[in-house]
């Protein structure tokens, strides 16, 4: 499925490179105002932060949600309370475009996210181009050098690469490359099985001040706070928030999330702990 989704991917960027080429998208990504902190965003706190994804579909559950206006989701994601957010722009199976990324960039004051299946160069501008602040990179998707190569263009160019993990192998890849912010995804893009105890597995694999993501395998307020616990900095939502009210979903997420921050606070703080 991985495979699949990248060479697709990569076929749609030949497409667009063909009717715009690589000198010019390059110019366009160096010309943007520069990129938003995304790390002061995101940086670890007394309450988890939120990823809110702008999602029509996916390979594992088909359509979701129409989304016509991806910029009045993405404020609403704003006004409840996230803290970035996240745009899929692959258009095969999940239904996005660099379109939605450039609506939401000119709706919302938060850092944006390209989430896609990166794998070359081309990619990368045209998420900065777009407006992006972040990009996805997949260590499965790559090998070393390419995530290197990728990861580094990422740098240059202002933004903060997202990097994901599916396993210790892929986890310790990521730290390698300096990356200053890891998430570890739940689905194997391989099997699209979920598995929502892997997070906890790996997270003791992250550095001590590398923020930490954990993504997928969020349905209810439950599974938030089940990730907080287990060390989570941030959780990335996409299928649950953009299946039902997003405002009231997030603030329910949240407030699972306090409670079970302050519950290990006060386990901690207890004298037999």
């Amino acid at each position: 499925m991985l495979d699949s989704l990248v060479a697709g991917a990569l076929a749609d960027a030949a497409e667009r490179r063909a009717s715009r080429s690589l000198a010019d998208v390059e110019s366009a990504a160096r010309a943007r105002p520069a990129a938003l902190d995304v790390l002061a965003h995101l940086a670890p706190a007394d309450r988890v932060k939120i990823i809110a994804e702008v999602k029509r579909s996916s390979p594992s559950r088909g359509a979701l949600a129409d989304i016509p206006d991806p910029a009045a989701l993405a404020s609403a994601y704003e006004t409840g309370g996230a803290s970035v957010i996240s745009v899929l722009t692959e258009g095969r199976r999940f239904g996005g475009s660099l379109a939605d990324l450039e609506a939401v960039r000119a709706a919302v004051s938060l850092p944006v996210l390209r989430k896609d299946f990166i794998a070359e160069p081309y990619q990368v501008f045209e998420a900065r181009a777009a407006g992006a602040d972040l990009a996805l990179l997949i260590v499965a998707a790559l090998d070393q050098p390419a995530l290197k190569e990728l990861y580094a263009l990422v740098d240059e160019l202002g933004m903060t690469a997202l990097v994901e993990a599916h396993s210790a192998d892929e986890v310790e890849r990521a730290v390698d490359l300096g990356a200053r912010l890891i998430g570890v995804n739940a689905r194997n893009l391989s099997t699209f099985e979920l598995d929502r105890d892997l997070f906890g597995s790996l997270v003791g694999r992250i550095p001590a001040g590398v923020i930490r993501v954990a993504e997928s395998a969020v349905k209810t307020p439950d599974d938030v706070a089940h990730y907080r616990a287990a060390g989570a900095d941030v959780v990335l939502i996409g299928e649950a928030l953009v299946t039902g009210d997003p405002v009231a979903t997030l603030s329910a997420f949240l407030g699972a999330a306090e409670r079970a921050t302050s519950n290990e606070e006060q386990a901690h703080d207890h004298p037999l702990a």
